[in-house]
């Protein structure tokens, strides 16, 4: 007997830092009964790998074989990803600003990159998946068969980071600078810079509530489904 159901699809969400890609690519894939792969979560793992044995976050040959020797993998729960490094969980860790930041140094290099891309077309190639990054439309999954780029403005992306990590006063000045010149990294690089595919529905998230924005993705996927039968 063979399987009329349509085939589950490959959903790519890019878009900059504060846009909101991460909490809304959870929500959607806990909806649609999905597995979310965190493309940033993977580059984090990286990132702190570097940071655990003093790697220069410059050196691109280095990181590569450091990946390379690296065992990632992404478990879903019911609060988000279970993220570990050669099975350590680092979930917590990767989170925070030191991380972040260097997961925006290590993931300019293309080597590291082509690396990346490799392993996230393996885990998320069969479908049912909702993937969130910067290239995920455009260079990991192009054929993907839904893409939204989500924006917002960036003072609103700003103020949703600070207010996310509970941060305030100067601590407040400089993460707002930390995200601009992130922005300015991810849309400059040579490798894969951050830009909204061709075919991507754009989501401009400033006056939306996230809410808002899973419905309004559930509607397209609704359509990308009727397509199908």
């Amino acid at each position: 007997m063979t399987d009329s159901s349509p085939r589950k699809l490959i959903i790519a969400i890019d878009g900059p830092a504060g846009a909101g890609k991460s909490t809304i690519a959870s929500r959607l894939a806990r909806k649609l009964g999905y597995v979310n792969l965190e493309s940033g979560a993977m580059y984090r793992a990286l990132a702190l790998r570097a940071i655990e044995w003093d790697a220069s976050f410059d050196d691109e040959d280095a990181l590569l074989k450091m990946a390379q020797d690296s065992r990632i993998t992404l478990e879903p729960t019911i609060g988000g990803n279970r993220v570990l490094l050669n099975g350590k969980d680092i979930s917590a860790r990767i989170r925070e600003r030191d991380v972040t930041e260097a997961a925006s140094r290590v993931s300019v290099h293309p080597k590291v990159r082509e690396w990346m891309v490799a392993r996230q077309r393996e885990m998320g190639i069969g479908g049912g998946v909702v993937m969130e990054g910067r290239d995920i439309g455009t260079k990991v999954f192009p054929d993907a068969d839904l893409k939204i780029f989500l924006d917002a403005d960036p003072v609103i992306r700003e103020q949703r980071r600070l207010d996310q990590q509970q941060v305030k006063g100067p601590s407040a000045q400089a993460m707002a600078a930390e995200l601009r010149e992130r922005d300015r990294r991810d849309r400059t690089r040579a490798a894969s810079p951050l830009v909204a595919a061709e075919d991507a529905v754009v989501l401009d998230s400033t006056n939306m509530s996230e809410d808002d924005v899973v419905n309004r993705i559930e509607e397209l996927v609704e359509q990308q489904l009727a397509a199908r039968r």
